[in-house]
């Protein structure tokens, strides 16, 4: 064939290049869907893109409701690629809330790819860092003291960009059926940014949702999840434990909160292990303790903070409910108050994929499984208890949000002499390095997870899963 006499003769580089416009007319000529082992060629001839994208967004890492940098560039690369979009969006409305989230917020983009009619499908990727200090000795690590994409978000903000690109290329080769909808949405770290940008409507009329988290506990290039329920419902909560300060010689004196606060701290792990029921997983996790200044000084008051999980509201409920009696009656018996017990503006429910959306994904239709390069599955993964605020959509149409698997990568870095790391490091730590070689495979997914789903919800019937 041609390509073996060019394999010979062209640059790599190039081969891809010819490869993109003979699927792209066949596209167009026929009409036809690609399959994902083309998709994925098209998204390797743009993987370096991908990569700098990546690496420029870990340089500057921005906390939630702060993505202003983050927000530009994305707006500057979709500006470039020709894609019309929208920003402003995700407005932060709890700067004034019991326990206030800072950031004015309004980063958040949204683009449309396609006819701007329905069917729409959505595609959603986060933005914000985390207030961490970087470890990992890369070159681009990050410029900002404190803070770190330790989480991937913006490794999914490239591979959303990535999808950008592609499917732009293709709707220029012939009409989607239907519009994508992409969605980079800020403040997932807590802030309920997905609640923020739903309320602002980013949903209208969209039929169905997909996400992506790397994930380092799979390996690289494998995908997995679960129908239901994938991910727990999850609140941060703190209170303070007003004592009565004196010497530190001289406790009789004053009333100790540092004492009733560790007595707090035991008696909430009581809630978890004697009124839980063994077969439902909950968590409380007291990750905040500050109390005093001086080593002589017995301080006045002590502060506890932490977060809970459960893989329903009810459950969270509960918890909520639990923590403030357990807290209260606790700090009372050691003559201590507790005061001003706050959650979050908005705790986030649990992320349940549906579930006939779900089994469309192991369908022919679909077209991920099946082929001879079609990547590992896993279907069936326990629950996590981590949380996400993709919750917020998927309450509201039907949706899937997808591990993608980077925990296979292996690299010298920069700096690090010959020690050898690792990309199953979890993620929010300081620690954390990316698998990129993942990077245009996600790019990949999420363009024919789009495709797919427009095809299918075209034909009356697959309107309804």
């Amino acid at each position: 064939r041609g390509t073996v006499i060019m394999d010979t003769y062209l640059p790599l580089s190039l081969l891809r290049w010819f490869s993109c416009v003979l699927f792209l007319a066949s596209f167009k000529h026929n009409n036809a869907m690609l399959e994902f082992a083309e998709v994925k060629q098209i998204a390797a001839g743009i993987k370096s893109d991908i990569i700098a994208w990546r690496r420029e967004l870990h340089s500057y890492p921005e906390l939630m409701y702060q993505e202003n940098k983050t927000s530009s560039l994305i707006q500057s690369v979709l500006q470039d690629m020709g894609i019309s979009f929208s920003a402003g969006w995700a407005k932060n409305t709890r700067q004034h809330a019991a326990r206030p989230i800072t950031g004015l917020g309004s980063t958040g983009v949204v683009a449309e790819i396609g006819t701007g009619k329905p069917p729409i499908v959505a595609l959603r990727s986060d933005m914000d860092a985390l207030p961490i200090h970087e470890d990992t000795p890369v070159e681009f690590r990050s410029k900002s003291d404190g803070k770190m994409h330790a989480c991937g978000h913006d490794g999914h903000i490239s591979m959303l960009l990535g999808a950008a690109k592609l499917l732009h290329r293709l709707n220029s080769a012939a009409t989607l059926p239907g519009t994508v909808r992409l969605i980079f949405q800020p403040a997932e770290e807590g802030g309920a940014g997905a609640k923020r940008m739903w309320e602002e409507g980013v949903l209208k009329d969209v039929s169905r949702i997909f996400g992506m988290h790397l994930w380092p506990s799979l390996p690289s290039g494998s995908i997995g999840g679960r129908a239901g329920v994938a991910m727990a419902a999850g609140d941060f909560f703190e209170f303070k434990i007003k004592g009565g300060g004196a010497h530190g010689a001289m406790p009789h004196q004053g009333i100790d909160p540092v004492t009733a606060a560790a007595a707090v701290i035991q008696s909430l792990q009581m809630i978890v292990s004697r009124e839980t029921d063994p077969l439902e997983a909950a968590v409380i996790s007291v990750t905040k303790l500050t109390a005093g200044d001086a080593f002589n000084v017995i301080p006045a008051e002590a502060i506890v903070g932490g977060t809970i999980r459960a893989l329903s509201v009810a459950g969270l409920e509960l918890l909520q409910k639990r923590l403030e009696e357990v807290a209260s009656q606790v700090a009372a018996a050691y003559r201590c108050k507790m005061e001003n017990l706050t959650f979050m503006p908005d705790f986030f429910p649990p992320t349940s994929n549906d579930v006939g959306l779900w089994n469309w994904l192991q369908s022919p239709e679909a077209g991920v499984t099946g082929g001879p390069s079609s990547p590992a599955m896993h279907w069936d993964l326990p629950p996590t208890m981590g949380s996400e605020d993709f919750a917020f959509y998927t309450q509201n149409v039907p949706g899937a949000f997808i591990f993608l698997g980077q925990g296979s990568g292996r690299s010298k870095l920069a700096g690090s002499g010959d020690e050898v790391w690792f990309t199953n490091t979890t993620v929010h730590s300081p620690r954390f390095h990316m698998d990129e070689d993942v990077l245009d495979f996600g790019a990949a997914l999420h363009t024919q997870l789009a495709l797919r789903s427009l095809y299918a919800m075209q034909s009356s019937a697959h309107r309804e899963l």
